[in-house]
């Protein structure tokens, strides 16, 4: 089944050019379905870019799913024409009276900044509560996840001495999960942050259930018990050359970035990487629209309970 976006969102060219399954507005006024009400939070800076990877992995499911985007009230974009956002975003007053089936909140570039200090945040924060009554399941990614581990448990910003980069290893725990069913026991996931989410200090502080992991970069994918909070520390999201475009952009601002990790063939920064993660990137959306989002989700929208989490 397709992911059904308005017919003028950038994002459907690129996915039709792919051979995704779109469905346009217009073509779905014909359809007698309920489809799965998803809302994406897009917070990252280049969101045309964004909205075009989440949607492409969101395509990979026999569900239909109809997507809507949110933006942060008044928060200008520096790299996102505000006749897109004004076009295909929908502020938070607009839809807080609303119940979805999930909720995506993307990463921010946001790593090295106290939460206090980002202007936005009160509305993060808000949005986060506001999901625990609205939405069956939230999926946080990145920056997102260090977000939804602030405002539902308190814990303070955890930070690395060095960002986080490159592709790494994860080993998926023991045990028959729902969201790493097809896993295998080991794959690759790209990371991007400074962030850090160490093994015990989400394990001590915490009731998250730690379903993927890496010594390396610490905890990669952990969920709530009822499955109403979904956490990812990485992107699966990213294209192959996304990690690259990162890099040369802090070379040219001066920052000595460190090179990705197993990312450019043979640690050659001119080299055109290739993906080594899409395969998880899109077994796992399939597995949380299936079961945290599909077979957990009322049918009528106005049943959802609140998540006690």
């Amino acid at each position: 089944m397709p992911i059904r976006i308005p017919d003028a969102l950038p994002a459907t060219s690129v996915l039709q050019q792919e051979n995704v399954f779109v469905m346009t507005e217009t073509r779905a006024l014909n359809q007698d379905i309920r489809p799965q009400k998803i809302i994406i939070l897009n917070l990252m800076p280049k969101k045309i870019e964004t909205e075009t990877q989440i949607m492409r992995l969101l395509s990979n499911s026999s569900l239909q799913v109809d997507i809507e985007l949110l933006r942060v009230d008044n928060h200008k974009s520096k790299n996102t024409p505000s006749q897109h956002l004004n076009s295909f975003y929908r502020s938070f007053e607009q839809i807080k009276d609303k119940n979805y089936d999930g909720l995506i909140i993307t990463g921010a570039p946001l790593g090295l900044v106290e939460f206090e200090d980002v202007t936005y945040w009160p509305q993060v924060d808000e949005i986060i509560q506001w999901s625990r009554t609205h939405v069956t399941s939230t999926l946080f990614l990145c920056w997102a996840a260090q977000a939804g581990l602030k405002s539902l448990y308190d814990l303070p910003k955890q930070t690395r001495s060095q960002k986080l980069s490159g592709v790494y290893k994860q080993t998926v725990n023991p045990g028959h999960d729902a969201l790493t069913r097809g896993f295998d026991d080991q794959f690759l996931a790209p990371q991007s942050r400074t962030a850090d989410f160490p093994v015990d200090y989400i394990t001590a502080n915490t009731d998250l259930i730690i379903l993927a992991q890496s010594d390396a970069s610490g905890a990669y994918l952990m969920t709530s018990k009822d499955r109403r909070q979904v956490y990812i520390t990485g992107h699966p999201e990213y294209s192959a050359s996304t990690l690259a475009d990162e890099y040369h952009r802090d070379q040219v601002a001066g920052l000595n970035p460190m090179l990705p990790i197993n990312y450019f063939p043979n640690d050659d920064s001119s080299a055109v990487p290739k993906a080594s993660w899409r395969s998880h990137g899109y077994l796992f959306f399939s597995n949380w629209l299936n079961y945290c989002v599909y077979q957990a989700t009322p049918y009528d929208l106005k049943d959802i309970e609140p998540s006690l989490d």
